[in-house]
């Protein structure tokens, strides 16, 4: 008995290894993650109450970030051109927060056990940041372009506009705004 136990448990804790399969849909990303250990919806919505950044916005900077893969990285750059060399940040997992913004937000929070690799722990630190951005910034937790910018350029390159010469920036920012509100139509909608 045992035994199927802990084939259960560990069965379960992989299948949140990988990504969900339909990314673009919050409805069945909520559905494909809501297990006895590990509820996303739950996760967001907590983070939604007591950050004030709604849900949508919170799913669509991580699939924007990370696509939903809890282990991503930034591409390595090529020493050379094929040697696998460095990558180009720290950014990592769910939320892809470099190491001194996670360490910032792990001192404020004094959430010292949070890990980047954990859905809630990154949906957690994503509510914090987008709320600092509204603190610093005076962003509006409904303007999903914003938010988006100030995530990608940091708060002091949001408030000296760093993105205006960084197209991929204002191209990420519209991506994600789409996201953010085909999210919010599709949880209108989840039962």
């Amino acid at each position: 008995m045992r035994s199927v136990i802990v084939v259960a448990l560990l069965l379960s804790v992989a299948g949140c290894a990988s990504p969900p399969k339909q990314t673009r849909n919050a409805c069945a990303i909520f559905e494909q993650r809501d297990g006895l250990f590990n509820n996303w919806r739950r996760a967001a919505e907590k983070t939604e109450r007591e950050y004030g950044v709604p849900v949508p916005i919170l799913m669509a900077t991580i699939y924007t970030e990370s696509g939903f893969r809890h282990n991503a990285k930034p591409p390595r750059k090529k020493l050379l051109g094929f040697i696998p060399w460095k990558r180009a940040s720290t950014a990592y997992g769910y939320s892809q927060a470099l190491d001194g913004t996670w360490d910032s937000y792990q001192k404020q929070t004094g959430r010292w056990g949070a890990r980047r690799t954990n859905f809630a722990d990154a949906v957690q630190f994503i509510g914090w940041y987008h709320q600092q951005s509204h603190i610093k910034n005076g962003i509006a937790y409904n303007d999903p372009y914003n938010l988006y910018l100030a995530y990608h350029s940091g708060h002091v390159g949001y408030s000296r506009g760093a993105y205006r010469g960084r197209p991929e920036a204002l191209r990420g920012a519209k991506r994600f705004t789409d996201i953010t509100y085909t999210y919010a139509r599709q949880l209108r909608d989840c039962p």
